[in-house]
C-alpha cells in the first residue's frame, strides 16, 4: 500500500489514564505511515476541556480522531462520548473506544452513544501493538476523515 499523503498531520487525541498504555500507543504510532500529532489527556474532565478548548487547552486544534478509554477518573469515558456526540462541532470526529472492558453492556452503550468502533485492549504487548497499528492503518490511511473545520 502506498504511503498516504495528507496536506496536514492527522491530530489524534488519546484519552487514557494508564501510563503503560499511553507509552505503548505512542510507540506504535511513532512508526505510523501517516504523519500524526498525538495529544494526550488522562481523565474525562481534561478530555472535555481539551475538546471545548477551556483552561490550558484554549490554543489546541480540534482532533481528527479520538482514542477513548471508558474507565477514566473524574468523568467517565461514557459521559465523554455522550458529550462529544451531543455537540454539533464535535459529533463528526470519529471516536474509537479503546478499553479493557469486553462487557456486552459497555459495547452496546458505546454504540448507542455513536462510537465509531469499539476495540477491547489485549493484555499481551504484541497484540496491543498490532491493534494500534490496525487502528492507525484503517483510520489514518484508508478512511477519509471529515475536513478540518476552521470555525473550531
Amino acid at each position: 500500500m502506498d504511503q498516504a499523503v495528507t496536506a496536514r498531520p492527522i491530530h489524534i487525541l488519546l484519552v487514557e489514564d494508564n501510563t503503560a498504555d499511553i507509552r505503548l500507543t505512542q510507540e506504535a504510532l511513532k512508526d505510523a505511515k501517516v504523519f500524526n500529532h498525538l495529544s494526550i489527556v488522562q481523565d474525562g474532565e481534561q478530555a472535555l476541556d481539551f475538546l471545548f478548548k477551556r483552561g490550558q487547552y484554549t490554543q489546541v486544534s480540534t482532533p481528527d480522531l479520538i482514542l477513548l478509554d471508558l474507565n477514566l477518573p473524574r468523568i467517565d469515558g461514557r459521559e465523554v462520548l455522550q458529550e462529544i456526540k451531543r455537540q454539533d462541532k464535535l459529533l463528526r470526529i470519529p471516536v474509537v473506544v479503546l478499553t479493557t472492558s469486553g462487557a456486552d453492556e459497555d459495547i452496546l452503550r458505546s454504540y448507542n452513544l455513536h462510537a465509531n468502533c469499539y476495540v477491547t485492549k489485549p493484555v499481551e504487548f504484541d497484540q496491543f501493538m498490532q491493534i494500534i497499528h490496525s487502528i492507525e492503518s484503517f483510520w489514518l490511511s484508508i478512511v477519509k476523515l471529515p475536513p478540518e473545520d476552521d470555525a473550531n
